[in-house]
């Protein structure tokens, strides 16, 4: 079942998201609708994560380098700069090229709940492709967040703001939680966590 925004705020309240955003923020000063941010918070069926002004890494392109998930080296990616006007604060995602980054909230995930992240439509329409990631039941942590610039043009990311979706889904207790079986990718901080083995 996916779960509503009720449950997402009282889930909220005993830590699962922090720092939490109870409504959906799309401007920094509501009242006059000034100061337009691409939204971050609670919606109906889900939670708009916002993407951390911490860390934000590119692959660079190396001839004759081959990209391992066995023996990744970390030398393939180079970090963005973060740059700010009034529109806010960005990294730059090249035309053709993948990121990563890093989710502001740690997520603490129930039990018995599986959390899909997807990517946002206004994004989605520039030709940023957020991967649909999974967090399983019982991982906590940062989660990492992966990039692609389908485009033909350089494209900002901004920090601070709404990145990528959060569906929440209640299945039936399982045997094993990511927590028991000590999974790679727990605790990660906010920080791009690297490709495990």
């Amino acid at each position: 079942m996916l779960k509503n925004d009720r449950w997402i705020n009282e889930q909220a309240a005993s830590g699962m998201l922090q720092p939490f955003q109870s409504s959906l923020v799309r401007h920094l000063d509501p009242d006059t609708a000034s100061s337009p941010v691409l939204s971050y918070g609670c919606s109906s069926y889900g939670y708009d994560l916002r993407l951390s002004a911490k860390e934000f890494l590119i692959f660079r392109h190396v001839p004759g380098t081959v990209v391992n998930p066995k023996r990744f080296n970390p030398a393939n990616l180079e970090p963005a700069p973060l740059n700010q006007d009034g529109d806010g604060v960005y990294f730059i995602l090249p035309a053709h090229s993948y990121g990563l980054g890093v989710a502001l909230e740690k997520m603490k995930v129930p039990a018995n709940i599986t959390v899909i992240c997807l990517g946002k439509s206004t994004y989605a329409r520039l030709g940023i492709i957020v991967n649909t990631t999974p967090a399983e039941a019982s991982w906590e942590g940062h989660l990492t967040l992966e990039f692609s610039n389908s485009s033909g043009a350089d494209c900002r990311i901004y920090a601070n703001e709404g990145i990528c979706q959060l569906l929440f889904f209640e299945g039936d207790p399982c045997a094993t939680t990511y927590h028991d079986r000590a999974g790679k990718y727990q605790h990660q901080p906010e920080r791009v966590t690297l490709a495990r083995i």
